[in-house]
This record gives C-alpha cells, sequence and structure tokens, in this order.
C-alpha cells in the first residue's frame, strides 16, 4: 500500500502550509493569550474560505468531496503548525449537520458564519438522540453557537449553555480555551447514531494526525538546531548524543504519521481490524508527540526552557490533544486487549 502522498495532495498541504504561516503564525498565539477566543474570527473565515474544515464534506453540502486520508494529511498540517482554533470540532460538527440532511447549516459551519466548540463528557451522563446531561469539558467553545459531542454510540450537535453556567478553566496552552459546564437534560439539535456514520472514529484519526504533525515538527526544530547551534567551533549536531536523540524523534514521527494515515486508509476501507488500527494510531502519535516534543525543548539547551522560546509551545499543545477524544491510558489498555484478542 503506497502511503507516500499524491502529487495533488502535495499541493492541498502547500497551499494550506502558505495560508498558515500567512495568517495563523505562532506568534499570534501569545498575541491573544489574553483574549477569550485564540483565533481571530476574520482569519477563522479565511481559512474556511479555503476549505480547511470542508475537505472531506461531500460536495451538495459545500465541501470537496476528499478521502479521510486527504483529511489526515491536512489535519497534520494543522498540528505542525499549532494551528488554534476548533477545527476538529467545525469539521466533524459540519458532517453532523450534513448527515441529518442541513444543508444550510453544514454550509454556514463550513463556511465559518457559525461557530463549533467541542464538549467531552467526564464522569457520569448520558448522551443520546433524545437528551443530553452531566458535566462536561468545554475546548474552544467561547462564544460558539453549538457545542460537538462525540461518543461510541453517536454524535450530537447542542445549543451552547448560558454563559452563567460555563466556568472558565485555565488551560496550559496558550492557543487553547477550556471551560467546564453541567447541562441537565438538553436536547440535542441534531444526532447522528454510530450506525450511520462513525464520526468518533473519524475524531480518532484527525486527532492523531493533528499529534503526528506535531510530532513531525518538533523533529525538525530539533534537528535544524542541531545542525545550525555551535558550541567550541562545531555544531552540536556532530555529538553522537545530539545525533541519536534526533534520529530517535525523527523514527517517532515517521512511526505516528505512517499509522495515522494508515488508520484513515483502515476506516476509508473498512478493514475488519480497523479499531486496532485506530487506537494505534493515537497511542502511538500522541506519545511521539509528548516525547518529541519533550526532547526538542531539550536540545535547545537553556533557552527551550523559556517561555520567550516557541519549544515548550509544542509540548502543551501535545498534552491537550492527546486527551481529545480518549484518554491515553485507556485507549493503550484497549489498544493492548485488541492486541491479545488478535
Amino acid at each position: 500500500m503506497d502511503l507516500l502522498p499524491s502529487e495533488e495532495q502535495l499541493e492541498l498541504l502547500s497551499a494550506a502550509s502558505e495560508f498558515l504561516t500567512d495568517q495563523q503564525p505562532i506568534r499570534t498565539l501569545r498575541d491573544r493569550a489574553g483574549q477569550d477566543c485564540a483565533v481571530d474570527r476574520a482569519q477563522w473565515a479565511a481559512g474556511c474560505d479555503i476549505g480547511l474544515l470542508t475537505l472531506g464534506l461531500a460536495e451538495e453540502y459545500g465541501g470537496s468531496g476528499r478521502p479521510l486520508d486527504d483529511e489526515a494529511l491536512l489535519f497534520r498540517e494543522l498540528g505542525g503548525q499549532l494551528a488554534p482554533g476548533p477545527y476538529i470540532a467545525g469539521a466533524l460538527g459540519a458532517r453532523v449537520a450534513a448527515a441529518c440532511g442541513d444543508a444550510q447549516l453544514a454550509a454556514r459551519i463550513g463556511s465559518g458564519e457559525e461557530w463549533v466548540g467541542l464538549a467531552e463528557l467526564r464522569g457520569d451522563g448520558e448522551i443520546g438522540p433524545d437528551r443530553v446531561k452531566g458535566t462536561f469539558d468545554l475546548v474552544d467553545a467561547a462564544d460558539c453557537d453549538h457545542l460537538l459531542l462525540v461518543t461510541e454510540e453517536g454524535a450530537a450537535l447542542l445549543p451552547p449553555p448560558a454563559a452563567e453556567q460555563v466556568t472558565r478553566v485555565e488551560a496550559i496552552d496558550p492557543g487553547t480555551r477550556l471551560a467546564t459546564t453541567t447541562l441537565a437534560a438538553t436536547e440535542p439539535t441534531h444526532w447522528v447514531p454510530a450506525e450511520t456514520e462513525r464520526l468518533a472514529d473519524r475524531a480518532l484519526v484527525l486527532s492523531a494526525a493533528m499529534l503526528a504533525g506535531l510530532a513531525e515538527a518538533t523533529s525538525e526544530l530539533a534537528t535544524e538546531h542541531a545542525a545550525t547551534r555551535e558550541q567550541f567551533g562545531r555544531p552540536i549536531g556532530v555529538n553522537q548524543a545530539v545525533k541519536h536523540a534526533c534520529v530517535d524523534m525523527a523514527v517517532r514521527a515517521e512511526a505516528a504519521v505512517s499509522q495515522a494515515l494508515f488508520a484513515s486508509v483502515s476506516v476509508s476501507s473498512a478493514r475488519q481490524d480497523v479499531r486496532f488500527q485506530l487506537l494505534a494510531a493515537k497511542s502511538v502519535a500522541g506519545r511521539a508527540a509528548i516525547d518529541n516534543a519533550a526532547s526538542c525543548i531539550q536540545l535547545h539547551g537553556g533557552m527551550g526552557f523559556t517561555a520567550e522560546h516557541d519549544t515548550h509551545l509544542y509540548l502543551k499543545r501535545a498534552h491537550v490533544l492527546d486527551h481529545l477524544f480518549a484518554e491515553p491510558a485507556d485507549v493503550l489498555a484497549e489498544l493492548l486487549t485488541q492486541g491479545a484478542a488478535q
């Protein structure tokens, strides 16, 4: 199986990379650190205009109708660029609306006119087609128009809670906004059962792809530093310990990208071991992103530990993404069970 990107896919990635570098550079994470929303609405709409949320959405709903592996490549780029904003929630939210036949809402979400934040159940609760209740963590849901809930049973769109029901939580990542809320018997506006489409699988693929992109970015950042930073008249990369660390990072990044892309193909082709591949993608990519970011900080020495340097931003984002849609310990436990069964 050829997992290398095609020429058309490379053109797509180039366009996305150029937009993100120009419109959402890493410095914007610091510029907007004290604001309610991590991304400017105008910049968000501009990203939506080039199809960042609708690449995999059917053409009749305003999307490009591209396969999941194309979406995975795009989200790999988003992760590597530390792009702020609820990209996964927006892409899946538009898909929920489309699956329910609400073409107008799908178009409004896809164009950036309406905002979708992510909600994740913590502890006991209930998520179903008739009602939702429980305590939820909200991710990038400030001033959102809808909340997206994703479970193994299905996915739902909800109206956002009133401001007085939301308690803001300080996030370690300056590019992420966190909050909590408790919902009592709220009826979803849209519901897609897992029998219709397993959006939880797509969520795992896209989050793993973002983590894989982050692992790649920190590997490249560390390698570049090792080649240009000099001590005693020589690049630090000539030292064996630094060489080995850079190679380990490259191997972890390659494994994360390959597994994330294979998981996307597994979903599209309905492989029998799709659950195993999804869990492996999330686990491998999450570990690679965190370990690479930590190694990148170490290889940058004293300046890597300063708040002014970008390296710590990758580690903070990696920890946030690693906890989305499934807790790392739960993913690993189920993965080991799946592996033993095979």
